[in-house]
């Protein structure tokens, strides 16, 4: 605990200084996705007595996925939330404190590192590990906000989600080259891909717009835009209007994806940790840590390319180890 001085004031004339104690913790953890609790798990069994604040989803991303199929130790497949509330509970098991809370500030240059929750207490701490993740870019259609939380298939992610399509037809809407990778991956494996562009010309490179174009299954619909996504439960079909002709088409598809890109929660710590012209973290090769020694960043807040579950818990693992071996090379 640290120890600072309350002033409060009876009168005109008197003053009176009352102790106030802050809580310190050698390891704060934000978020709580595969990244933030695989990090408590290693912080915990290293003795660092972690806290992990949640942030307003807990659980993060997969918490709105229903089926989870690429995660080891699972050969039946399991689903988002469960696979979260096992990570937490081995967290737990540890000994983190797993709290639900919001980090709204933080002063990450000093030392210790000065953190606020929910606008309102303050915490301070030796080392900080941000696994803030990043989310989707989605287009804001009424049915795509349903049907995505109702698993009905609609998806940010064809490495995650398109085997559940194998044999079927599906769209996708982007222009990017994140969007020509996922385009691609898809047409292994669906009988018929759409791949919804907005403008007459893409903004992804040559090499993977001339990838796209080569591929026989995927049929590119330049200057159109996506109207209404069809289905009650499932996804039964897609409306979408040429900007040009005015004129509108059902495409018979039974999976959706977008690949507009992805925004990561890392505004709070803007003007103080270096990012890329995105707002993901940068990191040091090889390694967690930040431009501020004691602070790391872990999954998707700091992966623009592979952005899966095992490999923001394979960061979080690394965030841990990082943190400790500065912990011991401070702390005498």
């Amino acid at each position: 605990m640290l120890l600072f001085l309350k002033i409060t004031f009876v009168n005109s004339h008197n003053v009176i200084l009352q102790p106030m104690t802050i809580e310190h913790h050698s390891c704060i953890i934000i978020g709580s996705g595969p990244a933030g609790y695989t990090a408590a798990i290693y912080a915990a069994r290293a003795d660092l007595k972690p806290v992990l604040y949640t942030g307003l989803t807990p659980g993060g991303q997969l918490t709105e996925t229903t089926e989870v199929d690429n995660f080891p130790g699972y050969p039946k497949g399991i689903k988002g939330p469960e696979l979260m509330e096992d990570l937490k509970n081995q967290a737990e098991r540890f000994g983190t404190q797993v709290r639900f809370g919001l980090i709204t500030k933080a002063e990450l240059n000093l030392q210790p590192k000065r953190l606020w929750i929910d606008d309102s207490t303050e915490i301070t701490a030796d080392t900080v590990i941000i696994s803030t993740g990043a989310s989707a870019k989605w287009l804001g259609l009424e049915n795509e906000t349903r049907l995505r939380l109702n698993a009905g298939g609609v998806s940010a992610c064809a490495v995650c989600d398109g085997f559940f399509f194998k044999g079927q037809a599906v769209a996708i809407v982007g222009a990017g080259d994140t969007a020509c990778e996922e385009a691609s991956y898809l047409a292994k494996l669906c009988s018929k891909v759409y791949m919804i562009v907005r403008k007459s010309e893409m903004r992804a490179s040559k090499a993977m717009q001339n990838r796209v174009g080569s591929i026989s299954n995927i049929e590119i619909l330049w200057d159109t835009q996506t109207v209404d996504i069809l289905g009650n439960q499932t996804v039964e079909g897609v409306v979408v209007k040429n900007s040009k002709t005015q004129t509108t088409q059902t495409l018979p598809v039974t999976g959706f994806f977008v690949a507009i890109g992805h925004e990561p929660n890392t505004k709070l710590f803007i003007n103080q940790l270096d990012m890329d012209e995105q707002g993901y973290l940068k990191v040091q090769a090889g390694s967690t840590k930040t431009n501020i020694p004691g602070v790391f960043a872990v999954g998707d807040c700091a992966d623009k390319v592979y952005r899966q579950a095992v490999t923001a818990a394979g960061s979080g693992c690394m965030g841990a180890l990082d943190a400790e071996r500065y912990l011991a090379a401070t702390q005498h």
